[in-house]
């Protein structure tokens, strides 16, 4: 059974990597399954947006509105709670502390976290790349992997998403993506993805430029090339649960993509 490695880059556009034109981005178009008109969910929120991945529902389902958060009235097993009953491993790597509450207490086999607010995201985003490299060289990678950057999103709301500063954040993120992604065995399958966009200073808001992400899988047995349907970050947890063998929770509400 394949492993899963998800790794997001926070913030990231489209139109960014088509901007920088980075090499692990044309390697990416040449052999992942890809969209580059993947939505996310209202509000566009780092936290709200990624408890939407990890819960597969909309922000009204698990009622985290804004980047703190609060328990859920109707609580929702979210991707690792699944993957934990079924006996199945996962690891998260970030450098933002919220998102601890992406996974319940007990729920997670290995979690690392250097606050980019204490070293500076790029600095947090590059010492938690090597605690990734390490773990793949030790050839302990568990069945899931959450991998996450944060560097481009604060990059956005400093300097304006899409300025030289921004470009220049995402491109060290996509260096640091390539690096564990050159490191990992052919047969674990990557996901590349971001939570939301960004305009001007901020996000948040329903305009295309907050709302649409860049999706990216490289797997064995599925054929690189655009993916011509419509898909929302709510898909990603069904689709990983699928490729492990895991049964979706059932109040989720995205669907395997494939």
């Amino acid at each position: 059974m394949s492993k899963v490695f998800l790794a997001l880059i926070d913030g990231m556009r489209p139109d960014a990597l088509e901007t920088i034109n980075h090499p692990f981005y044309r390697k990416l178009l040449e052999i992942s399954t890809y969209s580059m008109q993947m939505r996310t969910v209202m509000p566009s929120v780092t936290l709200p947006c990624h408890m939407s991945l990890f819960h597969s529902v909309a922000t009204d389902r698990h009622g985290i509105l804004t980047n703190t958060y609060v328990p859920q009235v109707r609580p929702i097993n979210g991707l690792c709670e699944v993957l934990k009953s079924a006996g199945k491993r996962s690891a998260f790597f970030y450098s933002w502390e919220p998102l601890r509450d992406l996974a319940r207490p007990l729920t997670l086999s290995r979690a690392d976290f250097i606050s980019g607010k204490d070293y500076t995201f790029a600095v947090a985003d590059e010492r938690i790349t090597k605690r990734v490299l390490n773990m793949i060289e030790e050839d302990d990678i568990p069945d899931f992997t959450f991998f996450y950057q944060c560097w481009a999103d604060e990059a956005g709301h400093k300097y304006n998403w899409m300025s030289k500063e921004y470009l220049q954040a995402v491109e060290s993120c996509l260096d640091n993506m390539e690096k564990v992604f050159n490191a990992l065995k052919e047969d674990v399958t990557v996901i590349v993805t971001a939570d939301h966009g960004g305009h001007d200073r901020s996000h948040g808001t329903e305009c295309a430029e907050d709302m649409t992400i860049p999706f990216f899988v490289r797997r064995n047995g599925i054929a690189p090339g655009k993916i011509g349907k419509e898909l929302n970050i709510i898909d990603i947890a069904p689709t990983v649960t699928a490729w492990l063998g895991v049964e979706p929770d059932q109040d989720w509400d995205g669907k395997n993509i494939f």
